[in-house]
């Protein structure tokens, strides 16, 4: 069942109420799930069953996507802002340092969390933030097709292209590498958050300056890559490892930029692992 949690956050013109929508299911040690730009917390529904066997799983719809409202007018969605509201829920629901796994920009996230040591350990899967000036153009241009395509499709053909196998791999092909393997259902919502998601625009205008340089030595971090992503290279892999030489480096034989519906039993496996 989707919950809310409100909280307020200090800005440059004083605080202000922030509210996120999130998922809790399963108990032990807590474990937040960061989805990607576009995406939503059901990103992560096929991993979900197995990591609830040993953690208690907060999926969570980052501000501007999915459930969740934008940020208050003003508030921009760089890493300075989002941070930070990731801090103040974890707070407001009682959570201190939980094991983070983020994908893409939730893997960017996620691995500042870690730089910050505000968590206990750190998986990031195709974490954004690794490329060079051309990879990155590439990627917002591929992200940027991928959202005009879903506002400009009617609903009714979404649902339609949605109900056969090849039209699931038009629909999202881009980012799973066996798109065949989401239900109708999930390719139709999926498609839905990214045409509703109202922190799109702002999210990639300030991911243009991105690099990710923070140390990450306090926690243990693993960092994995599908090896047939399309959109982040895996090549980019290679990168992170020598930004934080501390972190596992993991291959995901067969996966894409979106690796929980491709091998869930692998990527949960990633999850658990480090988090152990």
């Amino acid at each position: 069942m989707t919950d809310q949690v409100s909280f307020t956050i200090d800005t440059p013109t004083g605080p202000k109420p922030v509210s996120v929508a999130y998922e809790r299911t399963g108990s032990g040690v807590p474990l937040l799930l960061l989805h990607g730009i576009g995406h939503h917390r059901q990103a992560w529904d096929p991993v979900v069953h197995i990591l609830a066997a040993e953690r208690e799983v907060i999926a969570v719809d980052l501000p501007g996507f999915g459930a969740s409202p934008a940020l208050p007018a003003g508030v921009p969605y760089d890493l300075a802002s989002v941070v930070p509201v990731l801090g103040a829920m974890c707070e407001a629901l009682g959570v201190q340092r939980p094991h983070v796994a983020g994908n893409s920009l939730g893997g960017l996230l996620a691995l500042e969390l870690g730089s910050r040591r505000l968590v206990r350990s750190v998986t990031a899967l195709s974490p954004a933030g690794f490329w060079t000036p051309a990879e990155r153009r590439y990627a917002f241009s591929a992200l940027t097709a991928m959202r005009q395509g879903a506002r400009l499709l009617p609903p009714t053909a979404v649902e339609r292209l949605s109900r056969s196998a090849a039209g699931r791999a038009a629909l999202t092909g881009t980012i799973y590498a066996r798109p065949g393997r989401r239900s109708p259902e999930a390719v139709v919502a999926e498609t839905r958050a990214l045409r509703a998601a109202t922190g799109f625009g702002e999210t990639l205008a300030a991911g243009r300056d991105v690099l990710f340089t923070s140390e990450v030595s306090a926690v243990p971090v693993t960092v994995a890559w599908g090896t047939k992503d399309r959109i982040l290279l895996r090549r980019q892999g290679i990168r992170a490892k020598r930004t934080i030489p501390g972190a596992r480096l993991v291959r995901l034989p067969g996966c894409g930029h979106v690796p929980m519906s491709d091998d869930p039993a692998l990527v949960a496996r990633v999850i658990l692992d480090t988090s152990r």
